[in-house]
């Protein structure tokens, strides 16, 4: 690898400074690189011109920065790397201290590429699509601030799979499923599964189990009965206000998320590490 975009959480002057400071070690081994702060603001695919002349991106921030950098790049070849500077970091794993040996590895090739599934959706309102967009770890669909809930109608490929009243559903990508669709009681999955975890968010009477679905289907949910204010929302990041009658059609995308893996911890460590799973372990 000879070439690297390295992208600076927003606003975050640590980060933009050891931004700098991998840049000039880059340099000095000869590597083309370029430095860009990143503008979580920005629409999907965005980025795609401005990564086009990158082999890696290398990410500084935590998840939610890697994900919305992923969301601005989407359907570019390039796979990202994220140097842990939040939280939790479960896909951003590297910590900011390491970063003179992941340097190392990614100039000698000593990384694998991981792809991970991701949302596409579409909003139909009378038939006419009103919104679209893309989603890295889930797709929720909730009512707003009155405590009432709402009635939504869930069908796969065309067949009828249950009506439900509830506070919202979630739908997660493998990636996703350690994210709001596991608070919401929704299960762990794999990431290497191309599947879809579908997760009610407190249904009445309890009405609905979470589903585990194929991810080459089509998911359709129906807002029967808004009963209130009723959003959609892509990764935490977007919020598309949705009406009765509307129609959210959810499909994966022909584009994966892709993830440059140095192979530190395997998935059920990092689950451990993070307390996703009992036993500890280092």
């Amino acid at each position: 690898m000879d070439s690297f975009l390295i992208v600076t959480k927003a606003g975050d002057a640590a980060a933009r400074e050891l931004g700098l400071e991998i840049a000039v070690s880059l340099r000095e081994r000869n590597a083309r690189v370029g430095v860009s702060e990143h503008s979580p603001d920005a629409p999907v695919r965005s980025g795609l011109a401005e990564f086009g002349n990158y082999g890696l991106v290398l990410v500084l921030g935590g998840d939610g920065t890697l994900i919305s950098v992923a969301r601005r790049m989407h359907g570019h070849p390039a796979p990202l790397l994220a140097l842990n500077l939040g939280r939790v970091g479960f896909l951003a794993e590297t910590s900011r201290e390491r970063w003179p040996e992941v340097l190392g590895r990614l100039l000698a090739g000593d990384f694998l590429v991981r792809r991970r599934l991701c949302l596409e959706y579409a909003v139909l309102r009378g038939g006419e699509g009103v919104e679209r967009g893309l989603a890295v770890n889930d797709i929720v669909v909730s009512r707003g601030v009155l405590a009432r809930l709402i009635r939504l109608g869930l069908a796969h490929d065309g067949e009828h799979v249950a009506s439900l009243r509830a506070d919202g559903l979630v739908v997660s990508t493998p990636t996703g499923s350690t994210a709001y669709g596991l608070s919401a009681g929704g299960p762990l999955v794999h990431p290497d599964l191309d599947v879809l975890a579908v997760t009610p968010v407190c249904p009445f009477l309890n009405s609905i189990k979470p589903l585990i679905l194929p991810a080459d289907g089509e998911l359709t949910i129906l807002v029967e009965d808004a009963g209130g204010d009723v959003n959609l929302s892509e990764d935490g990041q977007k919020a598309v206000p949705l009406a009765a009658g509307d129609r959210v059609v959810v499909r994966r995308s022909p584009h994966d998320l892709i993830l440059a893996d140095l192979g530190r911890s395997s998935y059920f460590l990092r689950l451990r590490k993070k307390g996703f799973l009992a036993g500890g372990g280092a």
